[in-house]
C-alpha cells in the first residue's frame, strides 16, 4: 500500500483543484480519468483511500468502489454532481466512508478524507451490496442533494427518525426510501396519519385491542405495531397526537412493549419508529401540547425537508417528471411542456409543495388540448416570487457555474444585479435619474457611472 491519494474523475478541474486541496494539506496524491486507469494502476501499488466520481466514462464509480471492497482496498469517498437517494445509499452499503455531492467546499473534502484516513481500520470489512429500488423522492438542487444523502447515511441504522417539512414537502416519501435502503426492506411498512384518526379510536389502531374492550370490539384487533413488527412505522403528523396517547407511546418506545386495549398480555416488539410534523415540536413542548421526553425519544436524527419554493431548480424535472407518470397512469397519450410553460410553472409558488404541483400536472395530463402544454393551460395567476426566491436562484446558479469551472462568477453577478437594480428603479421613476438614485440609497453620478458602465459591459444574466 502506498500513501497515496489516489482521485479518480473524469472532469480534469474537478481533480486539479481537489488535488491541490489535498496537496496543501500535506497529502500525496494521483490523479486518474478513469476506472479503467485505476485499475491498471493497480496491478502495481494500492492507494490509501480513493476518492472516485460515480458518473465516468466506461466503468462507474459505485461498480469500481464494490470490486475494491471485496477486494479489502480501501477507504473510498464518493463523489457525484447527480445525487439520489439510491446512489448515496449504495454508495454507503458498498462500503463508502463519505458521499461528497458537487459542488463540495474543499474544506470539507479535505476534512472527510482526514477522517477516513484516521479509521481505516473500522473502513476495512465492507457490507454485500444488494439491488439498490428505484425512488419517487427527485431532485437535484443543492438542498435536495444533502437530504439524499442524509437518507444513505442513516437508513441502515435503526434509529428513529423525525421528518419535518411544511405539507406536501413528501414527508412519507423520505420514510419509505428509509424503510426500502435499510435491512427492515423485507419486512412490513406501515403508515399511520394520527391527525385523521379520532383520538377515542387511535389507541386502538396504534396498539389493538382484545375482544370486548369496548362497544362495538367484537374480535382481537392487532393494532399497528403489532402489524409492522420487525419493519417501520411511520407516523405522520404526530405533533397532533393527544397528550395521553403521547405517554403510551413514550413507553413504548422506552421499552419495546405494550397491551392491547383491554387486554393484559405483554407484548414485545421490535419496530422501527419514523415520525414526521408539519408543526414546531419546540413551539408545542413549551406551550404544554407536546411532550418533551417524547420529542427526544422520536427526534434521535431530523430530516428537514425544503419547501418547494426554496428549491425551485427542481420544479422543471419534477413537472416533467408527474406529466409523464400521470399520462402512464392514466393510460393517456404523453404530453410535454413548451418551454414557455415549463418557466411559467417554474416561477409559480406551491403553497401545497410537491403535492400541489403533482396535482396541476395530472389535471394538464387529462385537460389540456394538445400534445404541448402552453402557458394559457395552465390557469390562474402565478404567485409573485417571495423575497428570499431570488437569492435562492442566485444560490443554485452559483453552484451550477463553480461546478462548470466558470470565471469571474462574483463580478458577473454584482454587475448582473446592479444593472438589474437600476433598470427597476428607472422604470419606476419614469426614467428620472435623481430619483431613481435616491430610491435605491447610492448618488446620481453612481447611478450615472455604472449605466454607462453597463452600456460598454453588458453583465451576462446569472
Amino acid at each position: 500500500m502506498t500513501d497515496e491519494i489516489w482521485i479518480a474523475d473524469d472532469d480534469r478541474g474537478v481533480r486539479f483543484v481537489l488535488a491541490e486541496a489535498l496537496r496543501d494539506a500535506g497529502l500525496a496524491v494521483r490523479e486518474f480519468g478513469d476506472a479503467e486507469s485505476v485499475r491498471e494502476a493497480l496491478r502495481d501499488a494500492r492507494p490509501a483511500l480513493l476518492l472516485t466520481d460515480v458518473r465516468m466514462p466506461g466503468e462507474d464509480g459505485l461498480a469500481l468502489i464494490n470490486d475494491l471492497k471485496a477486494r479489502g482496498i480501501g477507504p473510498v469517498i464518493v463523489m457525484s454532481a447527480f445525487t439520489d437517494v439510491a446512489t448515496t445509499a449504495a454508495a454507503y452499503r458498498a462500503g463508502a466512508a463519505d458521499y461528497l455531492a458537487k459542488p463540495f467546499d474543499l474544506d470539507q473534502a479535505v476534512a472527510s478524507v482526514q477522517r477516513a484516513l484516521a479509521d481505516v481500520p473500522a473502513a476495512a470489512a465492507p457490507p454485500p451490496a444488494p439491488v439498490v429500488p428505484a425512488h419517487a423522492l427527485l431532485g437535484e438542487s443543492v438542498a435536495m442533494r444533502e437530504v439524499f444523502r442524509l437518507i444513505g447515511r442513516i437508513a441502515a441504522s435503526d434509529l428513529n427518525v423525525l421528518i419535518t417539512g411544511e405539507t406536501g414537502t413528501g414527508k412519507e416519501l423520505v420514510a419509505r426510501a428509509l424503510h426500502e435502503e435499510s435491512a427492515r426492506r423485507e419486512r412490513p411498512f406501515l403508515a399511520l396519519n394520527t391527525a385523521a384518526i379520532p383520538s377515542e379510536l387511535l389507541e386502538s389502531e396504534l396498539f389493538g385491542h382484545e375482544a370486548g374492550a369496548f362497544t362495538g370490539a367484537t374480535r382481537r384487533y392487532a393494532g399497528r405495531f403489532e402489524q409492522a413488527e420487525g419493519g417501520t412505522l411511520f407516523l405522520d403528523e404526530i405533533g397532533d397526537m393527544p397528550l395521553a396517547l403521547q405517554t403510551r407511546l413514550l413507553r413504548v418506545l422506552a421499552g419495546g412493549e405494550f397491551y392491547r386495549v383491554g387486554g393484559r398480555e405483554l407484548i414485545r416488539g421490535q419496530v422501527r419508529i419514523v415520525a414526521a410534523t408539519h408543526q414546531d415540536l419546540d413551539a408545542r413542548v413549551a406551550a404544554g401540547l407536546f411532550r418533551a421526553d417524547l420529542k427526544h425519544r422520536l427526534d434521535v436524527v431530523r430530516i428537514e425537508l425544503p419547501p418547494l419554493r426554496q428549491r425551485r431548480a427542481d420544479i422543471p424535472l419534477l413537472a416533467q417528471h408527474f406529466l409523464a407518470a400521470a399520462a402512464r397512469e392514466l393510460k393517456l397519450p404523453p404530453k410535454r411542456f413548451s418551454k414557455a410553460a415549463l418557466k411559467a410553472v417554474a416561477q409559480r409558488d406551491f403553497p401545497g409543495n410537491v403535492r400541489e404541483l403533482e396535482n396541476l400536472c395530472r389535471r394538464l395530463a387529462v385537460i389540456a388540448p394538445g400534445a404541448e402544454i402552453l402557458p394559457a393551460d395552465l390557469g390562474g395567476t402565478p404567485a409573485v416570487p417571495a423575497l428570499g426566491d431570488w437569492t435562492d436562484a442566485l444560490r443554485e446558479w452559483a453552484a451550477q457555474a463553480l461546478t462548470d469551472g466558470e470565471s469571474e462568477i462574483h463580478a458577473r453577478a454584482r454587475d448582473a444585479m446592479d444593472h438589474t437594480l437600476m433598470q427597476a428603479a428607472l422604470a419606476v421613476h419614469g426614467g428620472h435619474r435623481q430619483n431613481a438614485a435616491a430610491a435605491l440609497g447610492v448618488g446620481r453620478n453612481t447611478l450615472t457611472r455604472k449605466l454607462g458602465a453597463s452600456r460598454t459591459r453588458r453583465p451576462s444574466r446569472p
